[in-house]
């Protein structure tokens, strides 16, 4: 027996999202096993849904996706109605998935030149397993259904799931804990026959986070077209994606934010959810908008060790239950133990007004703002040394609180886990960053208080220039961390990434960060490790410790195109797309960190979530990277390249916006970028 919890695979699965429901199944569209499931609200509300024939090999021969959560399957129903060796009979299961609904249209159809006689039988399951049960590779036990005209039911506590099917089945059973619908059918060739199954779920309490409105999309539509491109196919599906992780505040339902992603990870995160607003602000405002409020109104008011709550934090995720970890680790329903989240609240403000966020929409944010900044000051910093760290205060929490947040990801070079109060490096370039925004926020809005941050942001700047940087044989660099004895935790790892154009380094510095980031070991063609390959404890397939995360890698591109080091960034930005051809456009959470000298194609962390957020919106970050676009709207300026890398040469972009009008770019066959900017901006054209 394991001594560790062993998390199902996924990397075969097939996911629909219509947060906050979502469905995962095999490549045959049968759900049965591991983590597969009808999902809504981190409950599972089916745990098997087969379409079979007794005695018949069931052979699945073509998947494809449509849009929004829909998806269809063809098997073949081997040695039917056959003549020859060619398949005569086919079962086309067509998914259609709805906020609290999944409907299945199953057709059978005989090509073959004998008549068909089967039964054909869709078999039931219902565990109403909670997320963190499926997570930990354990399912609940089924609940007896009970039959009920064409159909299903299942209840247990405030959740009730209903099951039906037109037409009505010959035969209905419900046998411990599984039902069973068959259908009699006699097709003769050319015949075929359909029945439509629908299952819907319900909370006695509602849903926390409810879904938006039907084909709701607080951003515009954005559309790369010319010549076929991998960067617009992927912009394309990730659109899609982030609609079905859309969801909204139960108290403000106007407010939209997007869930971070499925299955694991479906709700309200702080870090994850400020991190996907920002990289769409190319495409509207009214995403940050929403997000920014939202977890304002959670904005911590209390200290409370057992959730982590001190004035002014910005929480971490938001569930309707608690979530039961491994190792004896608990977190509570609303959990604040992250050390970035209040930081990136901040600097998302900001940048949305510079994109053009309204400014009455900005000014009623701006109380929440300083209560920010007052954790900055007085909670973030516990042992006074001038750095923010963090500590799991609970002994039940997370012991990393940053963005690699498992046990393990925070580590010397030579393997050694760093102990806490630990401090990030890159928590350092959010707060610099955050203070200086914030300082510019309040003296736009006729605020005090904004040379005191901008005092406390270049003094943070000094402290981290002295204590972060060390040295090897390939020159100086910035470690990941300080542990709780101040050492330098000396790993190279992505996290330097996150300092770029933050303007927490110097010209220098960041040419110095640059060139250890396309280092062989820290680029592995399909974008960056989160460690490198030459750290002991390297392991392409550890979750912080090797993999390749599509919104790090965007994050890092973005940096470099901010600090003008755009020979740096290309490359990266290239891997990326590459990655996105190889997983159908739509790149998951993480994969393996192996070289592309090694696999042609990227290779899968079997676990990863598939949408994730900041991966599919890391495609419009990685788009603002390459045209080096930023925006000051109070300012009616506009900034891009003069020229696009080369591999981007004519193509048309349409869909951004700033300030609430259009804006499209244009880039010729020569790579030279021209920006249509509205009325009234002016554009600056850099090098």
């Amino acid at each position: 027996m394991s001594a560790i919890d062993l998390q199902p695979f996924l990397h075969d699965a097939q996911l629909s999202v219509a947060a906050p429901s979502f469905c995962a199944s095999r490549p045959d569209g049968r759900i049965g096993g591991g983590a597969d499931g009808f999902y809504h609200g981190d409950r599972r509300i089916l745990s098997r849904l087969e379409a079979c024939v007794a005695g018949l090999p069931n052979a699945p021969v073509a998947t494809t996706h449509g849009e929004d959560g829909q998806a269809s399957f063809v098997t073949v129903l081997r040695g039917l109605a056959e003549l020859t060796a060619d398949p005569a009979v086919t079962l086309e299961r067509r998914r259609e998935l709805r906020p609290g609904r999944l409907v299945e249209r199953y057709t059978v159809r005989n090509a073959g030149g004998r008549t068909a006689r089967l039964r054909l039988e869709l078999r039931a399951e219902s565990d109403f397993a909670a997320m963190d049960t499926v997570k930990a590779g354990r399912a609940g036990e089924p609940i007896p259904p009970t039959a009920d005209g064409n159909g299903l039911r299942w209840h247990d506590g405030p959740l009730a799931a209903a099951l039906t099917v037109r037409p009505a089945p010959d035969h209905l059973t419900a046998d411990g804990g599984t039902g069973t619908l068959g259908f009699d059918l006699e097709l003769a060739p050319g015949e075929s026959w359909q029945a439509v199954l629908e299952c819907t779920a319900e909370h006695r309490d509602g849903d926390l986070f409810p879904a938006p409105p039907a084909d709701a999309a607080p951003w515009r539509t954005p559309e790369v077209t010319g010549r076929d491109h991998h960067l617009a196919h992927w912009i394309t599906r990730s659109h899609h994606d982030l609609r079905g992780l859309l969801l909204t505040d139960p108290l403000r339902p106007a407010d939209h934010f997007l869930g971070a992603g499925a299955p694991w990870f479906l709700t309200l995160f702080g870090r994850d959810s400020l991190w996907a607003a920002r990289m769409m602000l190319p495409l509207g405002t009214e995403l940050a908008a929403g997000t920014l409020r939202t977890l304002a109104r959670r904005q911590g008011r209390a200290v409370d060790p057992a959730t982590e709550e001190q004035p002014g934090k910005i929480l971490h995720e938001v569930r309707r239950d608690a979530q039961h970890l491994d190792a004896g680790s608990q977190l509570p329903p609303c959990y604040y133990g992250t050390a970035d989240a209040t930081p990136l609240w901040l600097t998302l403000l900001h940048d949305a007004w510079r994109w053009g966020m309204p400014e009455d929409q900005v000014e009623e944010l701006l109380p929440h703002t300083e209560a920010a900044l007052a954790w900055l000051a007085d909670h973030a910093d516990a042992d006074g040394d001038g750095f923010l760290e963090y500590v799991d205060s609970s002994g039940k929490g997370l012991s990393n609180q940053g963005w690699k947040d498992s046990s393990d990801s925070i580590r010397f070079r030579d393997g050694r886990i760093a102990d806490a109060p630990i401090a990030l490096s890159e928590v350092q370039a959010y707060a610099y960053e955050a203070a200086v925004a914030a300082a510019a926020l309040l003296d736009a809005f006729g605020r005090p208080g904004a040379d005191r941050w901008r005092q406390w942001a270049d003094d943070l700047r000094q402290r981290f220039r002295d204590r972060f940087w060390t040295e090897d044989t390939h020159g100086p660099y910035p470690v990941v961390a300080l542990d709780g004895d101040k050492r330098k935790v000396d790993s190279i790892a992505s996290n330097m990434g996150h300092l770029l154009g933050t303007g927490l380094l110097d010209p220098a510095e960041s040419a110095l960060v640059a060139r250890r980031l396309t280092a062989p070991g820290m680029d592995s063609g399909f974008g960056l490790r989160t460690l490198d390959a030459d750290a002991t404890g390297f392991n392409p397939l550890g979750y912080h410790t090797g993999s390749v995360w599509p919104h790090d890698s965007a994050i890092a591109v973005h940096g470099l195109a901010r600090a003008g080091l755009h020979d740096a960034a290309a490359p990266l930005a290239a891997g990326l797309v590459r990655a996105s051809a190889a997983f159908d456009h739509r790149l998951p959470e993480l994969f393996a960190g192996y070289p592309r000298s090694q696999y042609a194609r990227p290779v899968p962390y079997p676990a990863s979530c598939r949408p994730q957020a900041w991966a599919a919106a890391a495609s419009v970050q990685v788009l603002q990277a390459l045209l080096g676009l930023e925006a000051d709207a109070p300012n009616r300026r506009l900034r891009v390249r003069a020229q696009a890398p080369a591999g981007y040469e004519s193509l048309q972009i349409t869909g951004l916006t700033v300030a609430g009008l259009p804006i499209e770019v244009t880039i010729d066959h020569t790579g030279a970028i021209t920006l249509h900017a509205p009325e009234g901006f002016t554009v600056t054209t850099n090098p």
